[in-house]
């Protein structure tokens, strides 16, 4: 039986699940295809308590781990709201096609509705089909303002 669970950071056990799991995404070629390193195995969980609009859920199938999702609240300034961004979603290997990705996404939008949010974003890459069929058919879309502009892109600059 599946159940998702909003993620105590202070549960040890849930701490240590979280980590296993994006342990577990961090080394598949979709999480860049190597460990977590050891100072974020040591360090991640104590900084996302300290940050208050972080928050993730773990998706259990008959008490095992299986898929996880970490949110960080934002704001748009368009629409003078927060909006929540899916940073992670990860479900292990053997269980993927199964579903738990969408029970993830319904726990997190359900909370984004809870907390007031306009919107959830998230970021996928074009080579994960897998997970773009699954983003679509839960209703996410490619960004876009005007569609002669074409669709936001995700970008970032290292620090």
């Amino acid at each position: 039986m599946l159940r998702i669970e909003m993620v105590d950071y202070k549960n040890p056990e849930q701490a240590r699940a979280l980590i296993e799991l994006l342990d577990a995404y961090s080394r598949d070629p979709m999480g860049g295809g190597s460990p977590l390193p050891e100072r974020t195995r040591a360090t991640l969980i104590e900084k996302m308590l300290a940050q208050p609009g972080v928050y993730s859920f773990i998706a259990y199938l008959d008490d095992k781990p299986v898929g996880l999702a970490n949110c960080v609240e934002g704001f748009s300034t368009f629409a003078a709201q927060p909006l929540c961004n899916i940073h992670d979603v990860a479900v292990l290997k053997e269980y993927r096609g199964e579903g738990i990705a969408q029970a993830l996404m319904q726990q997190v939008a359900e909370k984004a509705r809870e907390r007031d949010c306009c919107k959830v974003t998230l970021e996928v890459l074009t080579g994960n089909d897998r997970a773009r069929h699954a983003y679509r058919r839960f209703g996410f879309k490619p960004y876009q303002l005007d569609p002669q502009l074409g669709a936001a892109e995700f970008w970032e600059l290292k620090l």
